[in-house]
Parts: C-alpha cells; structure tokens; sequence
C-alpha cells in the first residue's frame, strides 16, 4: 500500500483536508509563496508544516515532487 494513502486513511477528516488542500497549494506557485517553506540544511530539499504534519519535497524543473508526509517527532528530518 502507498505509504501517502496509508497515512490519509490514519488521519482525522479535518487533518485530510488540511493536507489535501496544502498539497493543492504546494502545485500552484501563487499560492505557494503563502505558505512557510523552509529549505532544509543539506540538500535541495523543503519543508512545509501543516499542523502536526511535515510535508518534505523538493523541485523537479517548476514541478513540485513530493519526497514524504510525515507527523511531527524529533526523527521527522532525519532522512533529508
């Protein structure tokens, strides 16, 4: 099963739209600007923080490819 699937079914239905709608916003570069992107130390990787969740991508030419969805824990950047 797909690991983003899986976390959707986890969520609350308030928590899956807030990220359903984040997701949106990451796409659109006008809406994007109105998040808190941060990049993150060591690589071409961002974050966006969405509640108790932190949406890690990074840019594919003007695309937006999303490298994991995680909760928040001490562990959550670790990989990036």
């Amino acid at each position: 099963m797909d690991a983003l699937a899986k976390l959707l079914r986890r969520a609350s239905p308030a928590e899956r739209l807030h990220l359903l709608t984040t997701l949106r916003e990451l796409r659109d570069t006008e809406t994007r600007k109105l998040l808190d992107v941060k990049k993150l130390s060591g690589g071409g990787y961002y974050r966006v923080r969405k509640g108790i969740f932190r949406i890690i991508f990074h840019f594919e030419s003007d695309n937006v490819a999303i490298d994991a969805i995680r909760k928040r824990k001490k562990k959550t950047y670790r990989d990036f």
